[in-house]
């Protein structure tokens, strides 16, 4: 928004067609507003305010000042979507996302009487400033205003709506449901459920990174949520002292959910970690899952197509839980996947449905692991075969010598690097010759937050943080700093969405020969960067320089190379 040209108020005839607009949609005047007008968030604020003559409280404004929770209970907020605020002074504040809300502007004005002064920010920034401030009851509300229909599935899947939480038969039973539901609506990949001395925390695990969204006080209420986990998962609720594992399914509007559940014992009793796999959310997703949709640079996609493209041999695709290894395979597979060739995959579990794949779930309860399962598809006439990861040296020679008899196999492994596998691989005792000979290609990859586009600012760091980094002495000139503040629509994290970034290694005759002659790290990484190869740190600082990313996110997924 550039201050130096005057904002255009909004015109009557616009607050009446949007008026309009939300009469029949069922929507609210602001939002049926925001999306006729076409501003971007923080420029349709400071229209509004300006049309209807509120000050704007900006988001930086809200961090600014205090919560006035004692005058308006936290509940009734997230309940308005409004906001008690004092600011410096002590000057009590009613901060507006919807003024053309009657009702809900009474209730909040009749609670905190003629002295409070109005404001006006924009519903994105207010719901991200209580999502902050979330402390235990704000499952009920949101379910509230989303409505859910509860819709029945006909299976034994257990119902998850506002009406099934609300008419729980505990309090626990409708944490739990809140819980699950809240988890669902941030797009979060797991839900952490830590025991500590004063209670239960619990956390969403969202792009990648924990973020605490609630506190539960009491040991008692810490050992029934779990308790109530373990039903819900079949598992065993005397047993205490060891870990558990199970899992169960949810249905959200007629779709089915499923929740795979780790139960682990602590110092102050047991954490529970549920990971949340929405199969229907999967397949669509699959439907158009290209390597352009996963952000890696053009260069490395023409790598990936090379290798994934090869007759026979094996591409290894290496990271850390939760990096996207087993996306890029079901990408990678989907580009070749023409219907020519028999294409068969072992998993656990499988995550994606991809049409015209015979995808095999590991089933280690009745026999049916991954060396065991490797073996049965090469009797199965396979042309391309995935292994969805190698854990131990027998799955790892089957998977090479299916590589050398004519199979292309994708396969993930757990290392940090590209340098890291060929010591994994030395380690199970696998044949420097035969691995050699088999592997094309090995990818390392992580998944690096952007800053959210809407609030991210100029923020150059400072000269001892960046030669911590590694960039003291570098020639900064064309670099664009940039950090996320937090906004409505990264909901207060600055960061929007996930880019991947890959450190490629292509098999060549030097690499081979110095990988069978045992030659140190240093040796094989000076080879590497002749062929080609580009470390993770160097493609994350990439990123840095365009803006796309900050320091701190770079620092956390990559290692600054001495």
């Amino acid at each position: 928004m550039n201050a130096a040209v005057p904002l255009p108020p909004f015109a009557a005839r616009e607050i009446a067609e949007a008026r309009r607009l939300a009469a029949e949609r069922g929507a609210s005047v602001v939002r049926m507003l925001e999306e006729l007008s076409g501003d971007a968030p923080e420029r349709f604020a400071a229209r509004l305010a300006l049309s209807l003559h509120y000050p704007l409280a900006r988001i930086g404004d809200l961090h600014g000042w205090q919560p006035a929770f004692d005058a308006l209970p936290f509940a009734q907020c997230h309940a308005l979507q409004v906001l008690a605020m004092r600011d410096a002074a002590g000057a009590l504040t009613l901060v507006l996302g919807d003024p053309f809300d009657d009702a809900r502007l009474a209730r909040a004005q009749h609670t905190l009487g003629p002295a409070a002064r109005e404001a006006l920010a924009h519903p994105g920034d207010i719901a991200a400033y209580l999502a902050r401030h979330e402390e235990g009851l704000s499952a009920l509300e949101q379910l509230q205003i989303a409505g859910g229909s509860g819709a029945a599935t006909g299976s034994d899947a257990e119902d998850l709506s506002f009406q099934s939480i609300a008419e729980g038969s505990s309090e626990v039973v409708r944490l739990v449901r809140s819980t699950l539901y809240d988890a669902l609506k941030a797009n979060a990949s797991d839900i952490h459920l830590e025991t500590g001395a004063g209670g239960l925390g619990i956390k969403y695990r969202i792009d990648g990174v924990l973020v605490a969204v609630r506190h539960g006080d009491g040991m008692e209420l810490a050992e029934q949520v779990i308790s109530r986990i373990k039903v819900m998962a079949q598992l065993d609720i005397a047993e205490r002292r060891i870990p558990q594992d199970g899992r169960f399914t949810v249905a959200v509007r007629g779709r089915e959910i499923d929740f795979r559940v780790s139960i682990m014992p602590s110092i102050f009793g047991e954490d529970a970690v549920l990971r949340i796999l929405d199969k229907k959310q999967l397949a669509d997703a699959a439907r158009g899952l290209t390597l352009d949709s996963l952000g890696f640079t053009a260069p490395d996609r023409r790598t990936i197509r090379r290798l994934a493209g090869e007759p026979h041999g094996m591409l290894l695709v290496t990271g850390p839980t939760g990096s996207g290894k087993t996306t890029t395979l079901y990408a990678a597979i989907s580009e070749i996947n023409h219907g020519h060739e028999k294409i068969v995959t072992i998993e656990d579990p499988v995550e994606y449905q991809l049409p015209g794949v015979l995808q095999i779930p590991v089933n280690e309860k009745k026999g049916l692991t991954f060396a065991r399962g490797l073996r049965s598809i090469l009797r199965h006439d396979p042309d391309r075969v995935m292994v969805g990861e190698i854990r131990d040296a027998e799955t790892a020679q089957i998977a090479i010598q299916a590589s050398l008899t004519g199979h292309l196999v994708f396969t993930t492994v757990h290392a940090n690097n590209v340098f890291d596998v060929l010591g994994r691989f030395a380690h199970m005792g696998i044949d420097g010759y035969s691995f050699t000979a088999a592997l094309n290609g090995i990818v390392a990859q992580r998944l690096v937050r952007r800053n959210c586009p809407h609030c991210s600012v100029q923020a150059t760091p400072e000269a001892e943080r960046l030669a911590d980094a590694g960039l003291a002495g570098a020639d900064l000139s064309g670099w664009r700093f940039m950090a996320g503040r937090g906004c409505g629509q990264c909901r207060a994290t600055g960061y929007l969405g996930r880019v991947a970034i890959a450190e490629i290694l292509v098999m060549t005759d030097e690499l081979a020969e110095l990988i069978i002659t045992r030659q140190p790290v240093r040796v094989l990484k000076d080879a590497a960067r002749r062929g080609g190869t580009r470390l993770l740190r160097d493609v994350a600082l990439d990123l840095l320089r365009e803006g796309a990313t900050s320091l701190e996110e770079v620092d956390r997924v990559t290692t600054a190379v001495a």
